[in-house]
């Protein structure tokens, strides 16, 4: 049986750049304010780019950064909550656009963990053998869906897209385990009923706080390790008090946290690809060390994988 990794990882940051200062000249908030509750101080906003074409300029660089052609694709996965349209799909797009002709494509919705989600399908298709390359993507436009005159929301989302190629990779690398998981009573507290998303930042907090570390571990546990195996946390880029909270309960420094939510604000499903690009530039996620991707989202969903780095 195939042993599943990623083999290459890309992602597309918008050009335009909103500041928390920007916000205050129309809304009764303040850089200040933001920074110390979220850790957010800007954010890119994708403004005239689509979805379907942030997606697939990520995918061109995971493309490129996995060596593999997108004729060799064989299923694209897309995780997004704000498609260009209901349908057809933004995989399908994608698809057309890369010229994977024999690919299969299909759209998942699990909110801000959908990219986990992502992965966690892309193993089994792998370690089947049904396929030998997915190409994963997490992308958002959240500022089409954000009320920009709530203050509790606007000055946390932004756009953005992060993809990765998962193939076969040696036995000593690879996906270790993976834990997902859903409380759908808690569903009101993140949603969209209609134009805007509403959220209970309180409710959220408090479900974030348990479900990321608990998940975590439960990852760890599945994989054979412990916290102290764990080399790097990537977590979802929501709160710097909810990945903190993350942090702590595997008890890991704080160098050894992706933390990129003071950039980028969260941009849901595309912020863990988003992050991983970000530290392997800095050289801080190296071949063969323990990863944990942990995300959580709207539905209410959560799910973490457990991962050693390298092919």
């Amino acid at each position: 049986m195939a042993k599943a990794g990623l083999l290459g990882i890309g992602r597309f940051v918008p050009e335009k750049v909103v500041t928390n200062k920007d916000f205050e000249s129309f809304l009764e908030t303040s850089d200040e304010w933001i920074r110390t509750r979220t850790g957010i101080e800007e954010r890119r906003f994708a403004e005239d780019v689509e979805t379907s074409e942030m997606a697939y300029h990520s995918a061109l660089k995971a493309l490129e950064s996995a060596e593999v052609k997108a004729e060799d694709i064989d299923l694209i996965l897309v995780a997004t909550v704000t498609p260009d349209m209901p349908f057809p799909s933004v995989s399908s797009i994608v698809q057309n656009r890369l010229g994977a002709t024999k690919a299969a494509a299909m759209d998942i919705s699990a909110a801000c963990a959908g990219f986990i989600y992502g992965i966690a399908t892309a193993q089994q298709f792998i370690e089947t053998g049904a396929y030998q390359h997915v190409l994963v993507i997490g992308v958002e436009k959240l500022t089409k869906v954000t009320d920009m005159n709530d203050r509790n929301t606007a000055v946390l989302f932004g756009d953005g897209a992060g993809a990765c190629v998962v193939g076969p990779v040696s036995e000593d690398r690879g996906i270790l385990a993976f834990d997902l998981g859903s409380d759908g009573s808690g569903g009101m507290h993140i949603n969209k009923k209609n134009k805007f998303i509403e959220m209970n930042g309180r409710e959220v907090f408090k479900f974030a706080v348990r479900q990321m570390g608990d998940s975590s571990i439960r990852a760890l546990t599945k994989a054979g390790l412990t916290k102290e195996d764990v080399d790097f946390l990537v977590p979802h880029q929501a709160n710097i008090r909810i990945m903190e909270a993350s942090r702590e309960r595997l008890e890991l420094p704080k160098e050894k946290m992706s933390v990129t939510v003071n950039k980028f604000g969260n941009t849901s499903s595309a912020s863990i690809p988003m992050a991983m690009v970000e530290e392997l530039e800095a050289g801080k996620i190296k071949d063969g060390d323990v990863l944990v991707l942990v995300g959580f989202g709207a539905g209410l969903v959560w799910g973490s994988v457990a991962l050693r780095w390298g092919r």
